[in-house]
């Protein structure tokens, strides 16, 4: 590795995104074995205006939550070593465009990770503010009820994911916001850097002085504006990074 970066003793942001999780068994979207890659019409299920306006579009979408290989996934080395920062007491939040939780599941403390698109483990109503379990709507699913309504309003039920077309959370982009520009390093793994606001959150940092590291195995067009891009499996990577942070 290059440059000094690794010698700064302060905040540290995360970025992290599908490719991170992808050594958990939970393929990303757009690499080579991509979701949408393999499955163009799959990424159907993620636009907000199609799933509201098409039935048989959330019955499939119901299924593919229920066959979500992230219920039998477990943490890997990256979101181990993404853990130890939290614990020798450095600073440090991660951005998660992620929705299996995989960083609490490894230990980094809930107050620590910032949902940026979500996540999968609750449902909401569209409609109204009724809320619960992905669990209990999932058996609501194999009960016979392959669009289960809300109970309360009868409106149509959701993943509390952010799905393209859908308003963002401000209060959640604000948080992503302050941690990018307070950071003094930032990294960015595992993650095209395609989807915004996310992405920008790079230029974020990086205009108030953080650098940038990024780990992806793809280019991304946060590239040019990095101090460092590194190209090795994000499983070796990232605890190799977290070591030199640690050893500042």
């Amino acid at each position: 590795m290059t440059g000094q970066w690794r010698e700064r003793t302060g905040r540290i942001g995360v970025l992290t995104g599908a490719g991170i999780s992808t050594d958990s068994g939970i393929p990303d979207f757009r690499g080579p074995r991509g979701v949408w890659t393999k499955d163009p019409i799959a990424e159907l299920l993620s636009t907000y205006d199609n799933y509201l306006a098409d039935p048989e579009l959330r019955e499939r979408a119901w299924l593919a939550r229920r066959d979500n290989p992230a219920w039998q996934a477990t943490p890997n080395a990256a979101h181990e070593a993404l853990v130890e920062l939290a614990r020798a007491g450095r600073a440090v939040t991660i951005i998660t465009q992620n929705i299996d939780r995989l960083h609490q599941r490894a230990g980094t403390p809930p107050e620590r990770v910032i949902e940026i698109h979500g996540n999968m483990f609750e449902v909401v109503c569209v409609e109204c503010a009724f809320e619960t379990s992905m669990a209990a709507t999932l058996e609501r699913v194999a009960a016979g009820e392959p669009d289960p309504p809300c109970p309360e309003c009868g409106g149509i039920l959701k993943a509390a994911t952010i799905m393209f077309g859908q308003q963002m959370d401000q209060r959640t982009l604000v948080k992503a916001a302050i941690t990018a520009e307070a950071s003094d390093i930032f990294l960015a793994v595992g993650t095209s850097l395609q989807v915004e606001p996310a992405a920008s959150m790079c230029a974020v940092a990086v205009r108030a002085g953080a650098d940038l590291i990024i780990v992806n195995a793809e280019p991304t067009p946060y590239d040019d504006i990095a101090t460092e891009v590194i190209r090795e499996p994000i499983g070796t990577a990232v605890p190799r990074i977290v070591a030199e942070i640690l050893s500042a």
